[in-house]
């Protein structure tokens, strides 16, 4: 066997093998378990078929998500919410480089072999490939977000080759659903996982498209954030800077499939099987971090003093804005267009949301269920045989606030 340090020498220490072609499926995001030596094993794996969080949840955290708390049935079973920020923020990353960091000191520290996580494709800054990192210092060259699918499990079977036994994982939702799936099988020795939210995901050549409406120079643009104050900001080559409401965001313009239907009918928003989730939702222009177990908080105590934690806030409320986007949602799934503001309108509200709108925890609990309503408007018009398979009781819950409630045969 060729040694890791000799294989991955070549290219700076993110290594990333050839990949089988993805094996053809349904809903899909090719998280990678297709282009296994046994793609088969999608069937076991997969969230889009039968999801079991009650069971995973168990597994990984020792316990359920207790739905009668008051914030566990939005976000998962957790220890404790943080806002947060590292002290020094790191060059070029998204927030302050919370995620990073700990990946570098999980290396530095020795207490894993290797990080699989994703880092952009030499040719375009905003397509992911999936990456191994065994040298910290490499990190910083998948620092940022990028846009599209990656499939990211594809390297753990090259990575058990390699002789890896420690590894961390830094993934979306869907992909550690499905790492959580076949965790016990893959036999690693020790395995953290760092979970981020999912925006609703697209193609990189879709995201190119979006960002073509955004600016009139999207080849300069070098950073997007959807932040918690109801704002896009964008990055450009030149130093500028852009804020945009996202009631002026041109999502009308967009084709009917930019978000898959994978995207539209996901039900872990929050990435509730992860040890920790790093994302914004609730850190009103902090960082906001879910500890769900022992391993999350061991991964948040590694960075000592070099973050700054506090409580989350919590103000405004939520329902008149779910209750709109359930309002256009109806729509959308009824094959209907989404109605325009009168321009003059959004402005107005552009400039009321971040005022009035929900803040910090509240906006989290906004966001969580929008994406509740959405997986049951769209799955119940575009699969409505997989209802009563794909959808966990804790969605229904989150639903039931706004009127959704199952009917006959949606479940089981």
């Amino acid at each position: 066997m060729v040694s890791a340090e000799e294989d991955l020498k070549p290219s700076y220490g993110a290594w990333t093998p050839p990949l089988n072609p993805a094996a053809p499926r349904g809903l899909c995001t090719d998280c990678g378990v297709s282009r296994f030596r046994d793609p088969k094993q999608c069937g076991q794996a997969c969230q889009f078929i039968a999801p079991d969080y009650p069971g995973f949840e168990t597994k990984v955290h020792g316990r359920t998500r207790d739905i009668a708390a008051a914030d566990e049935v939005f976000f998962g079973a957790h220890l404790r919410l943080v806002r947060a920020r590292l002290k020094v923020p790191a060059p070029e990353a998204q927030w302050t480089g919370i995620t990073t960091r700990i990946a570098e000191k999980l290396l530095e520290s020795g207490t894993v072999d290797a990080v699989l996580t994703v880092a952009p494709d030499p040719n375009d800054r905003w397509r992911p490939i999936p990456v191994l990192i065994t040298d910290p210092k490499d990190m910083a060259k998948a620092r940022g977000m990028r846009m599209g699918y990656a499939p990211l499990l594809a390297l753990l079977e090259p990575a058990r080759d390699l002789g890896f036994r420690r590894i961390a994982v830094i993934g979306i939702p869907c992909q550690v659903y499905a790492l959580r799936a076949l965790e016990a099988s893959l036999g690693f020795d020790a395995l953290y996982v760092i979970g981020t939210p999912c925006s609703d995901n697209t193609t990189t050549e879709n995201f190119h498209h979006f960002l073509a409406l955004l600016s009139d120079a999207p080849e300069t643009v070098t950073y997007l954030e959807f932040r918690a104050d109801f704002h896009v900001e964008l990055r450009f080559a030149d130093g500028r800077r852009r804020e945009i409401p996202f009631l002026k965001l041109p999502i009308s313009d967009l084709p009917p499939d930019f978000f898959p239907v994978t995207c539209r009918t996901c039900v872990d928003y929050t990435n509730s099987l992860s040890d920790l989730t790093v994302g914004y939702m609730g850190g009103e222009g902090e960082q906001w971090l879910i500890v769900r177990n022992a391993r999350g908080q061991a991964l948040l105590e590694a960075l000592g003093d070099e973050i700054v934690c506090t409580s989350p806030t919590d103000s405004g409320k939520r329902n008149a804005a779910v209750k709109g986007f359930l309002i256009n949602t109806e729509r959308a799934a009824g094959g209907l267009p989404l109605r325009r503001m009168p321009g003059f309108m959004r402005g107005l509200m552009g400039w009321l949301m971040p005022r009035i709108g929900p803040k910090g925890l509240e906006f989290a609990r906004a966001r969580v269920e929008m994406k509740a309503i959405e997986t049951i408007l769209h799955l119940r018009r575009l699969e409505p045989a997989r209802m009563k398979y794909m959808i966990p009781d804790h969605v229904w819950r989150l639903a039931a606030r706004y009127g959704l409630a199952p009917l006959p045969g949606e479940r089981s």
